[in-house]
């Protein structure tokens, strides 16, 4: 016996659509980070589900520093910016898997929160 279920076609495609993806809105000079590399960037964080601002590197007044491909960062940020180049302005659209997970993070990202990055690769330290 042959049993068909009704499933909602867009909770498959967000279901079947794991991880991140880049959207350029101005590229970079072409050199690009590897594993290793210590990066220099700014970045505002949303939540994906209403655009509710998180964090924010320029409201700090100074860039974000890290070390790319260690997971000193979210799992998101380690594939996502790797395929950035120096100069770069993006945008990051990170399932919550690539995120903080079921865990959620310091009481502003919920639990299973999918989360949405416009990013700038300053420079390669």
């Amino acid at each position: 016996f042959l049993r068909i279920n009704c499933l909602d076609l867009d909770s498959v495609s967000s279901f079947l659509t794991m991880g991140v993806t880049k959207e350029t809105s101005s590229p970079g000079n072409g050199t690009f980070p590897k594993s290793g590399d210590k990066l220099s960037m700014h970045y505002i964080g949303t939540l994906a589900s209403n655009g509710q601002k998180f964090d924010a590197s320029r409201d700090r007044g100074r860039p974000f520093s890290f070390t790319i491909g260690v997971g000193q960062v979210i799992k998101g940020w380690d594939e996502g910016v790797l395929q950035m180049s120096v100069g770069e302005k993006a945008t990051l659209h990170i399932t919550s898997d690539y995120g903080y997970g079921r865990a959620g993070a310091g009481g502003v990202i919920p639990p299973n929160a999918d989360l949405v990055f416009e990013v700038e690769l300053l420079g390669i330290m």
